[in-house]
């Protein structure tokens, strides 16, 4: 349920936000976004989403960016108008028009929406969940798009999809994967092939800390059936075990030792990532 909006320069209720049927995120699906949650009302990993989100936009031909700092300030203000914590969500979108001359959208909207935070239930972190394999990539990876339609070709019961191109497995429809090999090693897909994720570089330097192995290549495949943990990371699922992989069972079917334990790290040092 969303709680707040802040859009044309001022917060307002849901039902007032309002694009005009001109801008290209609605005509042509332009824009990129960020999704992250606040934790003891501070926003987890501010400062490197909204990086990230400038880039995307970058890398997506939109110019006249949004200072970085101004975008902080309406993340923090957004949360206190609130009162909780909350998901929020930054756009931009392609405006109204695209410059051909100039080769770019000159004139974006940005705007946030504040939500429940929708966690992952008790349930599916102490169950596990399944993933659903796709035989492709996800386009333009080190871009946050707003086209997520892939991610919702999946049968009843499957928590997300899993892009597995070529016999290589990239990324999760709304999340990084991690697999753990028999002899303790993670592997995980290198930023050349996925999006930069935010919790991914949090769970590396935690498992590194450990003197956990971690391989930054993309798992195989071919590797599913001896592994004997996986699992998938995200700003708002945080570390979430996978148990099923399409038909295959990962391990004993029950999330790993390794998965518990970097999630309890991540929890119990969350404070250093909140600004």
């Amino acid at each position: 349920m969303i709680k707040l909006c802040y859009i044309d320069g001022q917060f307002v209720k849901p039902e007032d936000a309002k694009l005009p049927l001109s801008d290209l995120i609605i005509q042509r699906g332009v824009g990129v976004f960020e999704a992250f949650a606040s934790f003891n009302l501070k926003p987890l990993m501010l400062t490197p989403h909204m990086t990230r989100f400038v880039a995307s936009a970058k890398a997506s031909g939109i110019a006249n960016i949004p200072d970085v700092e101004f975008m902080k300030k309406i993340v923090h203000e957004g949360i206190a108008k609130v009162g909780h914590d909350v998901r929020i969500r930054t756009f931009l979108t392609g405006g109204d028009y695209f410059d051909a001359e100039k080769g770019y959208f000159p004139e974006p909207r940005f705007f946030v929406i504040f939500d429940e935070a929708g966690l992952i239930t008790p349930e599916e972190r102490e169950h596990g969940v399944i993933l659903e394999p796709v035989s492709f990539g996800r386009d333009n990876p080190e871009v946050k798009s707003v086209d997520y339609r892939a991610t919702y070709k999946m049968p009843a019961g499957a928590y997300e999809i899993l892009y597995c191109p070529n016999g290589e497995i990239t990324e999760g429809g709304h999340s990084n994967f991690f697999l753990v090999l028999q002899d303790g090693t993670i592997v995980t897909a290198p930023l050349s092939r996925v999006l930069k994720g935010t919790t991914r570089s949090i769970i590396i330097e935690l498992a590194r800390q450990e003197g956990i192995n971690i391989e930054e290549r993309c798992p195989l495949w071919s590797e599913l059936t001896s592994a004997t943990e996986a699992f998938v990371t995200g700003s708002i699922k945080m570390v979430v075990p996978v148990v099923k992989i399409g038909g295959i069972t990962i391990g004993d079917g029950k999330p790993g030792k390794i998965t518990r334990k970097l999630f309890e790290l991540y929890t119990k040092y969350l404070e250093r990532w909140l600004e």
